[in-house]
């Protein structure tokens, strides 16, 4: 294999390698991840409820089951912790409680309810984290001062948090927390506690919970110099479970948990999209260098070489270069890897707490997947010229084939009628399943082209090049004719360019849609005059009833927001998690989110659900959907309505009481006003309390739309990343192959500039197809999504997106073939080699 070819073989395969390495780094980072322990780390056990819900499907050797996590926490019966501490080895069991606390304010101002006190404005809306004072027991602390809670009145507050309040053992704080602000008497003030920690008695903290007989864990301390059985304490508590070592910290922190699920099933799906980008790259190069070498390999046949003698030629070339270059690759992917790991968690993809774990499983996972795919690959480009006869061997290695083989044709038939398949279900679907089938189709589609490229690129020739034989009449006429005589190798070429425009424009152009679809389903649904939101927490649900009581209020809608997990239709039931929302009130008035059946006013009855066309399937109103809401809990509900607007109000909507029964705490996120009333007394009433307009609101949801899209962002830049330095390396790799074809021209009189302007024309030619191709596929693609997923007429092509993805691949595409064509044509004495 010539250098440069074996150069830019050597580059893809390490690029290649290094992005599956990266995403087997976030994998490995998924699996691995705890949660820092703090709070729980003289524990011995955490007892807590378990925080996913799993369904198995199927019996016998078809049984299988999956699981989603769960965003509330599944509280544990108090009374359990007696059973705990009959366990051997145990000395104490505390049922923790954590709720949110938000002062209003501090010291004197606190006790005469004045708000002059330039401290007090300073510190209102300063969010705490309350306990029970048995959680004191949890990790070293002491009295600096004071006294210990005593009364529903009394607060003890660490030193470091008073300090920075301005506050005293003896004084007063007023705490906003599930009502309207209280004054709370600060009777003690501890020290060597973690910062930002207040403590009521146990009985009130268990009362503000809102689930005084149910504790959000049970945490085992052991007796001095014990050791505790973690099986003896899952026997003594049945159903639930128990965390010991790192796993403890999952429990402390909940979010780690949930980001792993999303983060293993992201990172799973990406790796997986990567691998399949990676070879449709990879095997169009090493045919491109396989085709390169016929003339030698056609001559290894003529002298007696057998097909299984080429074939083993080309392998161990192969292993030569692909086992240096995979390594390299997979061991720079530990860096890339943390770099993802970094921005990712700089951006909120991640949660706090989320360790990086590296090793060398991805480095030689990726390794052996990026060798794998490169001797097989260059073994089945093999294949048909080992097998030809000699003589047939040394004509086509001056004349490519015109007629592609068999196996090539059925395969890409198969996979363009898998691809019409899956387009006509994205249509008709709808929902979910339309949602899960666009990977599948841009995948099908973009295998169809690569399999069929000669027919696409003669196709291409015919269409681009009467216009350039009109302009042109020599060089254009040279360029089509080239192009059209070698379609097999201007197939290889624009199969990278054609997955660059697709790939990047699908997974760009969807997020974008999806954004636009969600602010403009808030904003066109939101009939409210004005939204209440927090900057703490969240709303306290007094401020809805106060909110009602306001004079020119005519209708007020509180909406908490949560996750559920319900069996969704996605080519079978599978299950799923679902944005919700709880409401309570006048939602007819102040939201509409297209009901298409039924009512919601239906939601004011308990037990009623009304869920988005997105999710319901074939559910028709009055029917019973079981589900599980935020903490585990499953739940029967009849179906009061259905609507088309989810990605702008979520796909499930829920009677708001049982939400904030089911959740971490009953505050509030929202509250929907509608009339002209003035809404300034509930911001002096409550604390953090302010308003947004319905556009404030919809860009709020949009934000949040692009953030939780910035998974797939990542995914674009870094395999179309690896793309783009597939179309440079391919159209490098295509032009070094012609020295021969270019050196003939120049001795038969074909000046220099007469190539170099077919050249560019050739190379208008071949980035016009495959532009063309991959626009084609990720049309049909977004125009689906768009039909299927968001139910919007109109796409979101933002123009400057567009010309940055094609200035992307025009520019270095043009680059990789004028670069070295001027080097091979502008030879002084040109001879052929």
């Amino acid at each position: 294999m010539k250098k440069g070819i074996a150069f830019g073989v050597a580059t893809a395969l390490a690029v290649a390698a290094m992005i599956l390495g990266a995403f087997g780094v976030l994998i490995e980072s998924g699996v691995r991840a705890h949660g820092t322990l703090e709070r729980y780390a003289s524990a011995a056990a955490v007892v807590h409820g378990h925080q996913s819900v799993t369904h198995v499907k199927g019996s016998g050797d078809n049984k299988n089951s999956e699981s989603r996590p769960l965003v509330e926490p599944n509280r544990v019966p108090v009374a359990d912790g007696a059973a705990l501490k009959a366990v051997a080895g145990v000395g104490d069991v505390v049922a923790d409680f954590s709720l949110p606390v938000v002062v209003a304010e501090s010291g004197a101002g606190a006790t005469s309810g004045a708000t002059s006190s330039a401290t007090s404005a300073s510190v209102s809306g300063t969010t705490l984290t309350g306990h029970g004072w048995d959680s004191a027991k949890l990790t070293p602390t002491t009295l600096a001062s004071g006294h210990a809670p005593a009364s529903a009145q009394d607060v003890v507050l660490d030193a470091k948090t008073a300090a920075g309040l301005g506050i005293s053992a003896g004084l007063h704080l007023r705490l906003q927390l599930g009502g309207e602000p209280q004054n709370y008497l600060v009777s003690g003030l501890t020290s060597g506690g973690p910062a930002g920690t207040l403590y009521f008695t146990q009985q009130q903290a268990a009362t503000l919970s809102g689930h005084p007989d149910r504790a959000d864990a049970l945490v085992v301390l052991p007796a001095a110099g014990a050791h505790v059985s973690a099986s003896a304490l899952r026997a003594a508590v049945p159903g639930l479970d128990v965390a010991t070592g790192a796993a403890r910290g999952d429990v402390e922190n909940p979010a780690i948990q949930a980001g792993r699920y999303d983060n293993l099933g992201s990172a799973g799906t990406l790796g997986g999209v990567g691998l399949l980008v990676a070879l449709l790259v990879v095997s169009g190069l090493l045919e491109l260098s396989v085709r390169d070498r016929t003339r030698e390999l056609a001559v290894m046949r003529a002298v007696g070489a057998t097909p299984r003698q080429v074939r083993r030629v080309i392998v161990r070339e192969m292993l030569k270069i692909a086992v240096p270059s995979a390594l390299l690759g997979a061991v720079a992917s530990l860096g890339l890897g943390a770099l993802l790991h970094a921005w990712m968690t700089s951006q909120g993809v991640l949660p706090a707490g989320y360790a990086l774990a590296l090793s060398p499983i991805p480095v030689f996972g990726s390794a052996l997947l990026t060798v794998l795919a490169a001797v097989g690959t260059g073994w089945l480009a093999s294949r048909r010229v080992s097998k030809i006869k000699p003589v047939q061997a040394l004509g086509e290695s001056a004349v490519e084939p015109t007629r592609l083989p068999r196996w090539r044709v059925i395969t890409g038939a198969v996979f363009l009628v898998f691809g019409a398949g899956m387009l006509v279900l994205t249509f008709t679907a709808g929902g979910q399943t339309a949602a899960s089938s666009v990977a599948g189709l841009v995948i099908s589609l973009m295998w169809a082209v690569a399999l069929l490229g000669p027919w696409i690129a003669r196709a291409g020739v015919r269409v681009l090049g009467a216009p350039l034989r009109r302009l042109w009449p020599i060089t254009g006429d040279l360029a089509a004719t080239s192009a059209r005589a070698a379609a097999v190798r201007m197939a290889a070429v624009i199969t990278p360019v054609a997955l660059a425009v697709s790939f990047g424009g699908t997974q760009l152009f969807a997020q974008t849609t999806t954004a636009n679809a969600t602010s403009a389903q808030a904003r066109d649904g939101l009939h409210a005059t004005s939204v209440l939101t927090s900057s703490g927490p969240g709303i306290p649900h007094a401020a809805y009833d106060a909110a009602k009581a306001l004079p020119g209020v005519t209708d007020v809608t509180a909406v908490k927001r949560t996750t559920v997990v319900m069996l969704v239709w996605n080519l079978d039931m599978s299950l799923q998690s679902l944005s919700a929302q709880g409401l309570e009130g006048g939602a007819s008035a102040t939201l509409d989110p297209t009901v298409t059946a039924g009512s919601l006013a239906g939601l004011n009855e308990p037990g009623t659900v009304a869920l988005s066309t997105m999710v319901a399937h074939d559910t028709k109103v009055g029917d019973v959907r079981q589900l599980w809401l935020g903490d585990g809990t499953q739940v029967s509900l009849k179906v009061v309505a259905l609507y088309d607007r989810g990605l702008g109000f979520g796909d499930v909507l829920l009677p708001r009481d049982l939400v904030a029964a089911h959740a971490a705490t009953s505050l509030d996120d929202d509250i929907l006003v509608d009339g002209t009333g003035d809404l300034s007394p509930l911001m002096a009433r409550f604390a953090g309390l302010h308003t947004a307009s319905a556009a404030d609101y919809g860009s709020t949801l949009s934000e949040q739309a692009h953030r939780d899209g910035l998974m797939g962002l990542m995914a674009v830049v870094a395999i179309a990343g690896f793309i783009l330095i597939g179309v440079v390396t391919t159209l490098g790799v295509a032009t070094a192959s012609r020295r021969r074809e270019l050196t003939l021209l120049r001795l038969v009189g074909a000046t220099r500039d007469q190539l170099l302007q077919a050249l560019r024309l050739e190379t208008v030619i071949i980035l016009g197809v495959g532009i063309l191709a991959g626009a084609a596929v990720a049309g049909l693609t977004l125009i689906a999504f768009a039909a299927g997923v968001t139910g919007l007429p109109m796409l979101s092509i933002p123009p400057l997106a567009c010309a940055g993805i094609l200035a992307a691949v025009v520019i270095p595409g043009a680059a990789a073939v004028l670069v070295p064509a001027r080097r091979i044509v502008r030879r002084r004495s040109p001879r052929i080699e």
